[in-house]
């Protein structure tokens, strides 16, 4: 995997960011885990605000952490919009241990964690729609799908793909607001951009028939198909291809 240096992310534009610990904040309980680390439900110490702590994973990262990351915090750095997840922060936790010279013991310096601090929400959509019974009426289906189109208009209009749209990274509250999350994926793009693009992207059950067939020039449409299997998805009640593999998706 890609790995970069703290330097890289430029955190000098945002001063705060980066220079606050995590101790600032107590985890009240562990919502979610994948490859990217654990995600906590925490309480800021100070004001009582509850947020979201998502934890980089440093396991297997010597030099540094991974572009990824240094990619989804630009992205989001940039992004503000009512149905964008909102990056509040980063915050750190103690780096590794140092001799009495103060050299890092384990040869790596970047060895502390480090947590992106979202503002929190109460669902995601994928959770709402596994409940028992559940079934979302028209005009809620409205409301989602309006918010939906909406954030991911505003990030086309800046130039940046999600490739990464499905049920688990649509958060909603408690009131109803949909924000898109989990920018992992995510990517700047130029409307004259000529590059190749990975087309190892997007969950399967979501990915549009170009990128199953090798494409690695593509644009905002890949992200529109995936809307579309969420509209059905949630039309319908449940996925509407749920392919094993990827030759089972086609044919």
């Amino acid at each position: 995997m890609a790995v970069a240096t703290p330097a890289q992310l430029n955190l000098d534009e945002s001063p705060s960011w980066g220079s606050r610990d995590v101790d600032c904040f107590e985890k009240l309980e562990q919502i979610g885990e994948g490859t990217y680390g654990q995600v906590y439900m925490a309480k800021e110490k100070r004001t009582g605000e509850i947020v979201a702590l998502k934890k980089i994973r440093m396991d297997n990262e010597r030099e540094g952490f991974p572009i990824t990351a240094i990619r989804e915090i630009k992205i989001l750095k940039k992004l503000h919009h009512q149905n964008v997840i909102q990056l509040k922060e980063i915050v750190t936790s103690p780096g590794p241990e140092k001799d009495e010279q103060g050299r890092c013991i384990d040869g790596n310096k970047y060895k502390g964690s480090i947590y992106m601090v979202f503002e929190y929400m109460d669902h995601d959509l994928t959770g709402l729609s596994d409940r028992p019974g559940m079934r979302f009426t028209v005009p809620q289906i409205k409301c989602y799908m309006r918010q939906l189109l909406t954030g991911l208009h505003y990030c086309h209009v800046n130039q940046v793909l999600h490739r990464d749209i499905k049920g688990s990274n649509l958060l909603i509250d408690n009131e109803g607001n949909l924000k898109l999350a989990d920018f992992g994926l995510a990517r700047s793009f130029a409307s004259d951009h000529n590059g190749n693009l990975t087309n190892r992207v997007i969950t399967l059950w979501y990915r549009p028939p170009e990128l199953l067939l090798g494409a690695t020039k593509y644009g905002p449409a890949v992200d529109m198909w995936s809307v579309g299997c969420i509209f059905a998805e949630l039309l319908h009640g449940k996925p509407i291809l749920p392919g094993k593999n990827e030759v089972s998706w086609i044919y």
